[in-house]
């Protein structure tokens, strides 16, 4: 799991799924700090292999010039470059790179997928770590948006309080009947910043040359989590949708997933908690320390740390000593 790859590219989910996008009109730089915190298996994944970034999350900077753009931290970087149609993944310790052709990432993302899809089918269910199947069910899915009215200043500007969530759920049926997937994001909105939308925008013309619905993540995992949620992607359809109708840029957010349990599992997970001996013992344990109809799968959290509107050659370049690997 290369989870900084995965911290890099989750960095503007939020700008890109509720901030509105607009149309390229200046270079910029930008210094941001992300965090991925994965809940059940992917947590216990990532928090092993993750090690500070896990923990603490990463500061890297960002720079969009044109069709190319690069983000870049003390350990890893990334340059895309849309006219190409090539990505540069770049070791800064090692100072070597890679490249990798847009052909190549839509193949990867799809192995990704349908091994994720497999793994997540084999594997023994984890009580309150799974959404159950949606098969062919219609589903429907809920908006709200809430200002609170707090306000604080985030990187040099005012910037306001907005609780977005988003509810999917069985078409015809509430969500304690059918369970589901509940998307909170709680996000502090500043005014129009063309810089920020300058960055939106180019990373969601990428991501629509990739895979619009891994726009959040890295393909990998969210692979993984679509395997396991497959809710998760009307929600983030939903919170695009959305976009167009707040005002304002997102200069800090933390969003959460969390999947909700039906009244037929928490019934069935009642019933299999039942039995004597050690075995049963073990079982009523995890029911009970699962007997909330909620569990996290996911949180991001991004903040946007300084803004600047020069970006210079060496800013977008591979660095002259790097040497491509082999």
């Amino acid at each position: 799991m290369n989870f900084r790859r995965l911290l890099l590219s989750s960095a503007l989910v939020l700008p890109m799924l509720s901030g509105s996008v607009a149309p390229a009109v200046a270079d910029v730089k930008t210094r941001e700090k992300g965090q991925v915190k994965f809940e059940g298996m992917l947590g216990t994944m990532t928090r092993m292999f993750g090690g500070k970034a896990a923990s603490e999350g990463i500061v890297s900077t960002n720079a969009v010039k044109g069709n190319r753009k690069a983000t870049l931290n003390d350990s890893t970087g990334r340059i895309v470059d849309l006219g190409e149609q090539k990505v540069y993944d770049l070791d800064m310790k090692k100072k070597e790179y890679t490249v990798t052709t847009f052909d190549e990432l839509r193949r990867k993302l799809q192995e990704a997928q349908e091994r994720a899809a497999k793994e997540a089918k084999d594997a023994p269910k984890e009580s309150g770590d799974r959404q159950p199947a949606e098969g062919q069910k219609e589903v429907e899915v809920d908006f709200s948006a809430k200002e609170t009215g707090q306000k604080k200043s985030i990187a040099g500007h005012d910037a306001r309080q907005v609780i977005m969530t988003i509810t999917v759920r069985e078409k015809g049926k509430t969500l304690d009947e059918s369970g589901g997937l509940v998307v909170t994001a709680d996000s502090w909105l500043g005014p129009e910043i063309p810089a920020l939308q300058e960055l939106a925008e180019f990373e969601m013309r990428y991501w629509k040359a990739i895979a619009p619905e891994t726009a959040t993540i890295s393909a990998e995992q969210m692979a993984a989590v679509m395997a396991m949620y497959p809710m998760v992607k009307q929600a983030m359809d939903r919170l695009s949708q959305e976009k167009v109708n707040l005002k304002g840029t997102p200069l800090a957010t933390t969003t959460t997933f969390e999947g909700v349990k039906s009244k037929a599992q928490i019934e069935e997970q009642k019933q299999n908690s039942g039995g004597g001996g050690l075995s049963g013992m073990l079982a009523r344990r995890i029911a009970k320390k699962n007997d909330s109809p909620r569990a996290t799968i996911l949180t991001l959290n991004t903040e946007t740390l300084e803004i600047a509107t020069a970006v210079g050659p060496a800013d977008l370049e591979i660095p002259a000593d790097f040497k491509l690997k082999k």
